[in-house]
């Protein structure tokens, strides 16, 4: 197996990118692990103490339970991966299975703030995107997509996300084997198909 890994502040654009990667492979080749599906169950607390949690630190994801899973799939064992609402900040109780295949695409704002996950990917990015873009893209994506008001989205921006990338993410790029730009997906998503391509026949002949 070939683990392809995509790192990135929120609103980078790593969804959109293993997106345009998933269209130009055969789905029998490529699986995907969203290390963003890992974050700990808040269940216990009032919704409003939920909206309120910090969920941009490494401590909001269960990074145990991720490496576990990654690792399995290395081992060519298919996981179930728990469903997480973050309309709610809970877990549903409700699981994806994730098959193993010749090409994982592993994605994550904090994937390479863990020095473990970083060094089980054969191969990593991490999308550079000016913090003006990502709010934009974070607003417009938490409105359409997770109902939440739009004064709620901006200020959860300047409480936790934008001081946790300055403290983790950003800082993590320095693991990423290469540093790219989060404009043309389309672009880049071509490009990297002249290694993945090759690198899923071989993991697959193998």
């Amino acid at each position: 197996m070939f683990v392809f890994g995509i790192c990135g502040g929120s609103g980078a654009g790593k969804t959109t990118l293993t997106r345009r990667l998933l269209e130009r492979l055969d789905e029998r080749d490529v699986s995907v692990l969203a290390f963003d599906a890992y974050y700990r169950d808040l269940s216990h607390l009032p919704f409003d103490e939920r909206r309120r949690g910090n969920f941009d630190h490494p401590d909001s994801l269960d990074s145990d339970l991720f490496l576990q899973h990654l690792d399995a799939l290395k081992h060519g064992i298919d996981v179930d991966v728990p469903v997480y609402d973050f309309s709610t900040h809970t877990l549903t109780g409700r699981f994806e299975r994730v098959e193993a295949a010749p090409l994982l695409l592993v994605e994550g704002i904090l994937l390479l703030a863990f020095t473990d996950a970083a060094e089980r990917l054969d191969y990593s990015i991490f999308i550079d995107v000016p913090e003006d873009v990502r709010l934009r893209r974070r607003i417009h994506r938490d409105v359409t997509e997770r109902a939440r008001p739009e004064d709620h989205v901006r200020r959860q921006f300047a409480a936790t996300v934008a001081p946790m990338h300055d403290a983790f993410v950003q800082p993590s790029r320095h693991r990423a084997d290469r540093i790219v730009a989060g404009t043309g997906a389309d672009e880049l998503a071509d490009e990297l198909m002249t290694m993945l391509a090759p690198a899923t026949a071989a993991a697959g002949a193998g």
